[in-house]
């Protein structure tokens, strides 16, 4: 006899079936749950070793739109936000040492408020960087802002190893850089120094149509009389080679001066740019923007500049492919603001740059009508000594400021024979290095304008300072190279010795006296020193070593 299989124990039981569950349930959490504990501890130990890093600075990515034309700005948008920490320009020299200085990014609030365009970009490792040669462009200073040697800069068309490189050559560059700037262009060039865009723009026709409280201001200046908001625009534009234009733009932006009402404070009175100085006015406040704009515009144009600092002391490594004008205007707005602030400033859509507009419009299509500035064919015009032949003259001080606190070395000083130190009259004769038309002559300042079309905006112009009233050349006077300009004195500007300062200035911008366009005298080519003063000129084999106390190795004459 054959015994049944029981049925019961051919029919699952329900309640085993939902214990197997609950049990294999458990065991895929219990798995689950020690995966992600063993990541976290991964992460925390890489993570608190420096060996990853998830901060903002370490994260950008960028998008960007191409063009050919050389004044429609580059576009770079990118999904995340970071201030590099401070980093170092260049290699230092050779037994110098930089101090190391920790930088906090910006807070996650922050990051969020910040315009897209003024965010940070991450250069691609090992892909050659496509640069497309600017106005004023040489191969030395682009070395310094992209941080390669000249030798790693490649073209398919040949590149001068002096002066110029044609506006729009591609260049092929190694990527060396890590985070930037945005390479977004800001300004044109041509709107930030007193270039031939100036010309025929009425200052003071401008202040009055617009009816603020510069068209009724008046400020004594000291050792000029008492001048008016326009002439006190037009007297910084004129002696610091700045645009009025855009002193008008930064005096609305920042006061509201050109179109709105009085002052409501003692401090908006005194400080109308927000620049805290120990002199107070519109005056020193103008003197001083200039001098920051210029130190940043010429310190990209002589490569001593690639970085822009904050009020709060954060510096930010600015992106090679920017222009002077863009670096200049970067570098005012720095100095006054935190980087949060400086971003709505500058990329904000009711930023700087939109007041500028309503005011002047585009400065884009402006510029386009007078750049480049610069251009491949121009040549320093022959020059000789400033002063008569077989005269025994000093070499005081290299490549130095042309004008003020805008720091570009386009400067050369000379002292004449004496036997006195000091302030002194001296009856030396300083002549015309060139020939040209005296457009300018007072306050110690003789300006000849070698094209002859009477505007310092244009062409060539050569800058004696220091020149005596005495004897004087005076304006509409036609100067042959040779022809007597006046005496060496301490009139115009600081000086604490007679002597002659000389500079140039092409198109209404600096000319340094080293670089692409030498200043060159008689033969004799000027070379600069990193030592504040100091300098050679350099003649074949003959050199010439500045020396403020005029020691023989400094003498010189034609």
């Amino acid at each position: 006899m054959v015994a049944q299989k029981s049925t019961r124990s051919a029919t699952p039981d329900p309640s085993d079936k939902r214990l197997g569950k609950l049990q294999r349930k458990r065991k895929q959490f219990t798995l689950t749950a020690g995966l992600i504990l063993g990541v976290l501890v991964l992460g925390i130990i890489l993570f608190s070793n420096d060996i990853i890093d998830l901060s903002s600075r370490r994260v950008a990515a960028q998008t960007f739109l191409t063009s050919r034309d050389p004044f429609e700005p580059r576009y770079e948008i990118a999904d995340n936000i970071a201030l590099s920490p401070k980093e170092e320009v260049e290699e230092d020299e050779p037994g110098s040492q930089t101090p190391e200085e920790t930088v906090e990014p910006p807070e996650p609030a922050v990051m969020a408020s910040i315009p897209t365009q003024a965010n940070l970009i991450q250069y691609e490792e090992n892909a050659p960087i496509l640069y497309y040669a600017q106005s004023g462009d040489s191969i030395g200073i682009l070395a310094v802002r992209f941080g390669v040697e000249t030798s790693e800069i490649t073209s398919t068309a040949p590149l001068p190893t002096e002066g110029f490189i044609p506006e729009g050559q591609l260049l092929l560059i190694p990527s060396r850089l890590q985070q930037t700037s945005s390479k977004l262009k800001l300004f044109p060039d041509s709107e930030v120094v007193n270039s031939p865009s100036s010309i025929g723009f009425d200052t003071n026709a401008f202040v009055q149509q617009a009816g603020g409280y510069l068209a009724g201001y008046s400020e004594a200046v000291y050792a000029y009389g008492t001048l008016s908001g326009a002439d006190i625009i037009d007297k910084v534009a004129q002696e610091f080679a700045i645009h009025p234009r855009l002193l008008l733009a930064l005096l609305e932006y920042q006061s509201g001066w050109v179109y709105g009402g009085p002052p409501a404070t003692d401090f908006e009175l005194h400080y109308p740019l927000d620049i805290k100085l120990e002199k107070v006015g519109l005056y020193h406040q103008l003197v001083s923007a200039a001098g920051v704009i210029e130190s940043g515009y010429y310190g990209w144009r002589e490569g001593t500049v690639a970085t822009a600092e904050f009020k709060d002391g954060w510096k930010l490594r600015l992106a090679a492919e920017l222009n002077c004008g863009s670096v200049g205007l970067m570098q005012f707005f720095a100095s006054l603001s935190t980087f949060e602030e400086w971003s709505n400033v500058l990329y904000g859509e009711t930023g700087f740059l939109a007041i500028y507009n309503q005011m002047f419009g585009d400065p884009w299509m402006i510029a386009q009508q007078h750049e480049p500035l610069f251009t491949p064919d121009v040549l320093q015009p022959e020059l000789i000594l400033p002063f008569q032949p077989g005269i025994v003259w000093s070499f005081t001080v290299g490549p130095h400021a042309a004008w003020g606190a805008a720091d570009v070395r386009a400067a050369l000083d000379f002292a004449p024979p004496s036997a006195e130190v000091g302030c002194h009259t001296n009856w030396s004769w300083i002549t015309s290095a060139g020939a040209g038309l005296v457009v300018r002559s007072s306050d110690g300042t003789v300006v000849v304008d070698m094209d002859g079309d009477g505007f310092e905006q244009t062409g060539w112009n050569i800058i004696y300072l220091h020149v005596g009233t005495v004897n004087r050349v005076p304006v509409g006077t036609w100067l042959e190279a040779g022809d007597k300009i006046g005496h060496p004195s301490c009139e115009g500007g600081i000086s604490t010795g007679t002597h002659l300062h000389i500079a140039r200035k092409y198109n209404g911008e600096w000319v340094p006296a080293e670089g692409p366009l030498a200043f060159v005298m008689s033969g004799w080519k000027s070379k600069a020193s990193s030592d504040f003063l100091e300098g050679w000129l350099v003649r074949g084999e003959e050199v010439r070593t500045a020396s403020i106390f005029g020691a023989p190795i400094s003498h010189i004459s034609r």
